[in-house]
């Protein structure tokens, strides 16, 4: 079986093996991957963060064995800046939020056994006992984020991205999906009582879980619709005041912190 690390700063991870099929999610530099089948010059992959599927090209990704994977995880510190670079004597590759920085000490790391260095913030979450405390300070570096089907970037990222990369961030695995999301946590049994970190799924005309969001205190929510934007939530949904009604369906609250 043959695996693999993103040595760049975002790779697509497409539904079919073409430039020209939809994105789905996407792999962000220093993720790692298992490739499943080859066609052409296209390789279905599973990202081993989340078991999502997909197909990437294979001239964006670099081979290295599973346990060096499992080892460069140990103690796994990400990048708290919007955008910043790793550097070496001959390469700058710009980073973004959330980004996984194996073997990081501080300000050395290691991709596939090229060494790098990286001088920005970054956040070890064995290193805190106080994620709620963070997670509010998260959440807004991606604030005014522009929405994109597949996205999990401050320069493009859907609901469940955002969901997935602030307790990605935090130290705690989400699955990808908003669907899938819901299932993990206890239930909050009311809006009034939801907490900042908490969960607020929403469902569609079909009743399917379809949009979340992440509550913040005063009874808002932040949340991937548009834009990563700020709105009024209560237990009817989200409330946008910029068109004065409400945008969304509560369906169910989950408390994962």
């Amino acid at each position: 079986m043959e695996y693999g690390i993103i040595p760049l700063s975002l790779v697509p991870v497409r539904a079919h093996p073409s430039d020209e099929s939809e994105m789905v999610t996407q792999l962000l530099f220093g993720e790692g991957l298992e490739v499943l089948s080859a066609r052409a010059q296209w390789r279905h992959i599973r990202c081993l963060y989340d078991d999502y599927e997909g197909w990437i090209d294979e001239k964006q990704y670099v081979k290295t064995g599973k346990k060096i994977l499992e080892e460069a995880q140990r103690k796994p510190a990400f990048s708290l800046e919007i955008s910043h670079p790793v550097t070496n004597h001959t390469h700058h590759i710009p980073v973004v939020l959330g980004s996984f920085l194996p073997y990081f000490d501080g300000i050395n790391l290691r991709i596939a056994g090229r060494p790098y260095w990286y001088n920005g913030q970054a956040y070890t979450p064995s290193d805190s006992d106080e994620p709620r405390a963070l997670l509010e300070k998260i959440v807004l570096k991606y604030h005014y984020a522009p929405y994109l089907w597949g996205g999990r970037s401050p320069f493009g990222i859907d609901c469940s991205g955002l969901t997935q990369m602030v307790f990605k961030i935090l130290g705690i695995a989400l699955p990808r999906d908003a669907r899938q999301q819901a299932e993990h946590g206890q239930e909050v049994a009311f809006a009034s009582t939801a907490q900042s970190g908490d969960l607020a799924f929403f469902s569609n005309k079909n009743g399917d879980i379809a949009h979340v969001g992440i509550v913040l205190k005063n009874s808002r929510i932040i949340h991937a619709y548009g834009r990563v934007r700020i709105d009024r939530l209560d237990q009817q949904g989200i409330y946008n005041e910029d068109i004065q009604k409400y945008t969304h369906h509560l369906r169910i609250i989950r408390r994962i912190l």
